[in-house]
């Protein structure tokens, strides 16, 4: 029998829950101002034709064809028109990210990310096709069917950063590529309260206490229990911002008691904070 399908990105969604909300820009590119006090965003950008340049913090990177671009609200940008033979429509995805693993996530943005869509996962294909067809000519319904495209859109960019994570072989989308270690990410992001020891991890992910320590280590640039401690961390935290007490968003989170998770939060809170 085949082995199990592994869901790499279900446990991940849930965490970030993110909020699309698709509009058009205008044919010549356009400005977008830095979204200072909204550091859990995610800017996404589909080109259907065409080429166009991004600029901003001091780069310029060329996008040309059908391609999509990612980076964080909180950097301010430009996309300006180029010439080329050929015209495209240009879609703005703002993706409000409300899930507690937000700021995790957003680590793997500190340089935008331009990918061509040329060999494109199906679910952004079909995502890309309902988006300009119900712009081009809108029907009854369109918001319901735009808020599901989004959806469809932003989980095929995280498939399509899966199946072609970063050449520099680090970070969570190159971990959830390895099949290993994706067995111990899913298992952190679905039950982030168990107590996971360092040996369990490793059994999930079918290797060596060594191996997988070292493994783990190398390609998402810090230890498990650092990973998993900040997934608990993050949980906590939006329990708390929804009004459960201490003893409770504890125990949501994994913490052994309250005064745990206290000193949990002090130290995020550093040094000098009140």
């Amino acid at each position: 029998m085949p082995p199990p399908h592994l869901d790499r990105l279900s446990a991940l969604l849930e965490g970030l829950a993110p909020v699309v909300t698709l509009t058009t820009a205008n044919a010549d590119g356009l400005d977008a101002p830095a979204e200072r006090a909204n550091s859990q965003a995610l800017c996404v950008y589909l080109l259907s034709g065409g080429a166009m340049r991004l600029r901003g913090n001091g780069i310029s990177i060329p996008v040309e064809g059908r391609a999509l671009v990612a980076l964080r609200a909180a950097q301010a940008h430009r996309l300006e028109e180029t010439p080329s033979p050929r015209s495209g429509r240009l879609i703005c995805a703002h993706t409000q990210l409300t899930g507690p693993v937000s700021a995790l996530f957003l680590e793997e943005f500190a340089e935008p990310r331009v990918m061509s869509l040329v060999d494109e996962d199906p679910a952004l294909h079909l995502a890309l096709t309902m988006i300009e067809t119900e712009l081009t000519a809108p029907r009854c319904g369109q918001p319901a069917l735009l808020n599901r495209a989004g959806d469809i859109l932003f989980i095929g960019l995280l498939r399509h950063l899966v199946a072609h994570p970063s050449p520099h072989g680090t970070g969570l989308f190159n971990g959830l590529a390895d099949p290993r270690i994706a067995k111990a990410l899913v298992a952190m992001h679905q039950r982030p309260g168990f107590d996971w020891s360092l040996e369990r991890l490793a059994e999930v992910a079918g290797m060596s206490r060594t191996a997988f320590a070292s493994t783990f280590r190398k390609v998402m640039k810090r230890t498990p229990g650092r990973y998993l401690s900040a997934i608990r961390l993050a949980l906590a935290q939006r329990a708390v911002e929804l009004g459960k007490g201490l003893k409770e968003a504890a125990r949501t989170a994994g913490y052994g008691n309250a005064s745990a998770l206290s000193r949990a939060l002090s130290r995020a809170r550093g040094p000098h904070a009140e």
